[in-house]
Order: C-alpha cells, then sequence, then structure tokens
C-alpha cells in the first residue's frame, strides 16, 4: 500500500469487546488509536491495559465524556499528527464485520482520495423503528446532496482521508454526537470527496 493507515477507536461505556477487535487489527498491522471518551472506573482501567507502545496501541483519556463526534476527531487530529494519511474509524461495541475489514482497507487503497464507508445490510430482523429512522435520514442526505451518491450515511465503520476530514474540521462545526458520521460524510462530499460503500454484515 502506498497509503499510511491506522485504525480510530473512539470508546465511552463499551470495551468488552476491545481485545477482541485490538487482536484483529494487530494481525493486519495496523497500529490503533483508542480514544477513550470519558470513562470511569472498570471501563477506564481495561482501556488503560491495552495501551501497548511496542504492540504500536496508543490510548487517549478524555476527562469527560464528550460525544462521539468529538473522541472521533481527536481520534483522527493525532493520527495525521503522527504522519498518517488514512485512518479506519470502528467502534468499540463489537457491532462491525471485522471481516470486512480488508475489503473497506483495499477499496481505500485503490481510491486513496475517498470516503470509504462501510454499507450495513439488514435481514428481516431490524426493528421497524430503526429502519423508519434509517430511512428519514437517507431522505434528508438525499436533500442535502442533490444525490443519491450517499446510500447509508449512518454506519460508524469507514476509512477516512485524513487530510480531506481536518479541512472540514478546520472550517465547520460538525457535530458532538451520534450524528457526527452522517455530518462529517456530507460535507466531505460538498467539498468533492466521493464516497465508496462496501456491504457489511449487521
Amino acid at each position: 500500500m502506498n497509503n499510511h493507515y491506522c485504525v480510530v477507536i473512539p470508546s465511552f461505556g463499551h470495551w468488552s469487546a476491545l481485545p477482541m477487535i485490538v487482536d484483529a487489527l494487530i494481525e493486519r498491522g495496523l497500529p490503533i488509536i483508542i480514544v477513550d471518551d470519558g470513562n470511569s472506573g472498570e471501563g477506564r482501567r481495561a482501556i488503560d491495559e491495552l495501551a501497548d507502545v511496542r504492540r504500536q496501541i496508543e490510548v487517549i483519556h478524555l476527562a469527560k465524556n464528550e460525544g462521539k463526534g468529538v473522541a472521533v476527531r481527536i481520534g483522527l487530529e493525532r493520527a495525521f499528527a503522527r504522519g498518517f494519511s488514512h485512518a479506519l474509524q470502528i467502534d468499540a461495541d463489537g457491532q462491525h464485520d471485522l471481516g470486512a475489514i480488508d475489503a473497506l482497507m483495499t477499496a481505500s487503497d485503490q481510491n486513496p482520495q475517498a470516503l470509504v464507508s462501510g454499507r450495513p445490510v439488514y435481514d428481516e430482523s431490524i426493528p421497524r423503528g430503526r429502519q423508519i429512522g434509517r430511512w428519514v435520514t437517507h431522505i434528508w442526505v438525499f436533500i442535502e446532496t442533490l444525490s443519491l451518491r450517499i446510500i447509508d450515511s449512518m454506519c460508524g465503520f469507514r476509512v477516512y482521508p485524513l487530510a480531506s476530514a481536518l479541512d472540514v474540521f478546520s472550517k465547520e462545526d460538525i457535530g458532538r454526537r451520534m450524528y457526527f458520521d452522517t455530518y462529517i460524510m456530507v460535507r466531505m462530499f460538498w467539498r468533492g470527496v466521493p464516497p465508496i460503500f462496501v456491504p457489511v454484515k449487521v
């Protein structure tokens, strides 16, 4: 690969799946930045125990819960400062399909200017309320972008081209909470960053 990749994992209230996630990433030779978004007690200790210079695992502790948007932004900024060109964002709760990491990375390596994102493939078991909520968001995104190219803006399993993401951070308030994933994708699209989607299991 010509690009330089790492992984950013924001974590608040979830840490039990982190060792499994970390092992899968280490197997692929990916340096890891875990952003502890204000966990306390057992959660903070569990995350702290993962810090390992030898295995290239860095932990950043935030003094209080700032929200996913802030945690991801801090992780991406740290990745860029360390000289990485791209960062894979993955959630700490274990919901993301680790088997799709290679496909996301390959798509990013082949399209280094793109924001490569997972596209969740749901079956009939998806709760009706969640399905409706997702469609409302999709429609809003279609209207905001006047395009159907962003087919799923809500998945937090993606590879960021860091220079493009940080350019957005420097000019706009992207939001602190869970809607960050949608906001950053739409604003990067407005700036000409193409979205590419890879199907992932849910």
